[in-house]
């Protein structure tokens, strides 16, 4: 009788960890979620053949302490079991200079603090020399509310009829269906025997301008939505009391500079995976948002 693959999920109840668990769940794989309160690491991974690295510093203000210690941790014990991690990446590695196609080929020119912590941990595990899958994804769409930049600031008064949308309405911006991502993770898992021993895979999800997220947001909710211009001053006030909006304002750029991602990639690793479609994705990452008529008649 053939056994289930395990994994273990770090971050479980996190914005990419809490889909990622579902989604091995429903692939068949036997799913291990790590309780930081009772659970400790080493014995945790014993026997499991996929380690998904969720965890994640709480705020940007601790970034500097915590991000590169909590990786060095999984590599250590990857080392030791011969897992495969599998690392949700960002686009802060390359910079307000980048092109403006985002490829696991495009070099990663950040120079503020947050972009350079993440290359340092990108090559932290390429130079470990543990079999690493890094899904580099943009902003998220969540299907409950996980406090990302759509739910918490975007989309808040959707169901209104508004949006306040915090770049120029006419630039490029990626965006990544959560279940999606976890899906391609599990394909991607599926396929780890016959990849390199390092995998820079970008998830291209979908890329919109302001004015089409709007638009897309209206189609989903069968209403007209205006796009308004998100009040950053209103964060700039809060700047002296909130640490974490340093960061906040650090990767401000990545709203006013056009981008894409690159899905070639994945697309050639898992030619079976089909993207949710827009309407749909985006149905569910407002439902959380509505009123609860309201988000049956959108469900039904």
């Amino acid at each position: 009788m053939t056994h289930p693959s395990t994994v273990l999920i770090l971050g479980a109840t996190g914005k990419f960890g809490h889909h990622a668990a579902q989604a091995f769940e429903t692939a068949g794989w036997s799913v291990r979620r790590f309780d930081r309160k009772t659970d400790n690491l080493t014995p945790a991974a014993s026997g499991a053949d996929v380690i998904v690295m969720g965890w994640h510093p709480p705020s940007y203000e601790t970034w500097e302490a915590e991000l590169l210690p909590m990786h060095s941790a999984v590599i250590e014990v990857a080392k030791r079991t011969g897992a495969t991690v599998i690392v949700p990446g960002n686009v802060y590695v390359f910079g307000p200079d980048a092109p403006e196609v985002w490829s696991e080929t495009t070099p990663k020119l950040a120079t503020n603090r947050l972009g350079r912590l993440r290359i340092e941990m990108e090559e932290m595990y390429r130079a470990a020399g543990v079999r690493t899958i890094l899904l580099r994804a943009g902003d998220f769409l969540d299907t409950r509310a996980s406090g990302n930049w759509f739910d918490r600031f975007i989309a808040k008064s959707a169901a209104r009829g508004s949006i306040a949308y915090t770049g120029p309405a006419d630039v490029p911006h990626a965006w990544a269906f959560l279940p999606d991502m976890a899906r391609a993770a599990v394909m991607l898992a599926d396929r780890r025997d016959s990849l390199e021993a390092y995998e820079d895979v970008p998830f291209e999800g979908y890329t919109l301008t302001g004015q089409q997220l709007a638009r897309a947001i209206g189609k989903a909710l069968h209403r007209d939505v205006r796009l308004t211009r998100f009040g950053w001053w209103q964060l700039r006030l809060l700047r002296p009391v909130m640490p974490v909006l340093k960061g906040v304002f650090e990767m401000r750029y990545l709203w006013d500079i056009p981008h894409r991602i690159d899905g070639t990639k994945l697309a050639r690793l898992c030619p079976g995976f089909v993207p949710t479609p827009l309407p749909v994705a985006l149905r569910a990452a407002l439902a959380h948002q509505l009123p609860e008529a309201a988000a049956d008649r959108l469900a039904a």
